[in-house]
């Protein structure tokens, strides 16, 4: 495999063009809120600003140690207590376009759930248009099999040249049943395969949801709900097996947190966000696991020493 196609966006690290604007729905809180993505110098990372708050500092790094809950979605929340949930669609959206630095500016507090996929999101970054930066781009590589496990649910880190990703599910439900998906993950396979699959959940758990404070923005334009083995959605399906794609989408939105791409095989079985969070501590605990490196012309790697802060401080 050539090293330019290990890594989605190459080697210069890349922002938007200009700024874009959406609005929509929250998901789970059910507000609606207005998100504007800006373009953000080299090395700046991805983060997100609650323009909605001003008596505290207001922005929240997209980075797994910032990771505050993971029911039903990914919140990250900043020292202060600024949280943002719901994250996990747009990153995945960032992850496959190869978008290294943004400042995504929200009004509140969940990013809009628009059709419940990743590729609203992919068609506002085409629509604004992609710049490479002048500065390389810096990789998570994966040294060492990592592995957490709770139950039957596994997920699992290991070397490998590019970014791939193993996935099965097993629901006992005669839509869903067992799936399972194995992937390359580059920018085209991210657009043709990943980006469209819609977030899902069942009629019968809405009601216990929406009491939890969860799915109070969910409706049959945003997701594929299940009602018993009947798909609600009047248009059906985008995938056969769009289920296990979406999961797909969530983990890759889960491992962008890692603080830039991932240079490695993911392995899941039944995992979720909350498991897929734990996977990046597990490995960036362990220092022998992982290196950081820079994508340098002549497209080769150069080694670039990095400890995530949270990991640093207990070292």
């Amino acid at each position: 495999m050539e090293l330019k196609d290990r890594v989605a966006g190459a080697f210069w690290q890349r922002t938007l063009k200009d700024s874009i604007q959406c609005s929509g729905v929250g998901l789970h809180g059910g507000e609606h809120v207005q998100m504007t993505l800006h373009p953000a110098e080299a090395d700046t990372g991805i983060v997100f600003r609650r323009s909605d708050v001003r008596d505290t500092p207001n922005e929240i790094l997209a980075r797994f140690d910032y990771v505050s809950d993971t029911r039903m979605c990914t919140t990250l929340r900043n020292a202060e207590g600024v949280s943002v949930m719901t994250v996990e669609h747009l990153m995945a959206a960032l992850s496959g376009c190869g978008i290294d630095n943004l400042i995504v500016e929200i009004n509140g507090p969940e990013i809009p759930v628009m059709d419940g996929s990743a590729e609203p999101f992919v068609f506002l970054i085409e629509c604004v248009g992609v710049v490479e930066q002048d500065t390389p781009r810096a990789v998570i590589q994966i040294l060492e099999p990592v592995i957490v496990r709770k139950g039957d649910c596994v997920a699992t880190l290991e070397p490998a040249e590019g970014f791939s990703i193993q996935f099965g599910i097993d629901f006992d439900n005669a839509v869903i049943g067992r799936q399972e998906i194995s992937l390359n993950l580059t920018e085209p396979s991210f657009k043709a395969e990943i980006c469209r699959a819609r977030t899902f959940g069942f009629l019968h758990e809405v009601e216990s949801l929406r009491e939890a404070g969860l799915a109070k923005g969910g409706s049959l334009d945003n997701a594929v709900v299940l009602n018993g083995d009947t798909v609600m959605n009047a248009g059906g399906l985008r995938y056969a097996n769009e289920f296990v794609r979406h999961k797909v989408l969530d983990c890759i939105g889960d491992l962008y947190l890692a603080g830039g791409p991932i240079l490695g095989n993911f392995r899941g079985e039944k995992t979720g966000h909350a498991l897929n969070n734990e996977l990046l501590r597990t490995l960036f605990a362990n220092m022998n696991a992982w290196t950081r490196i820079r994508l340098e012309p002549p497209y080769d790697y150069v080694a670039d020493p990095w400890v995530p802060e949270a990991i640093a401080v207990n070292a």
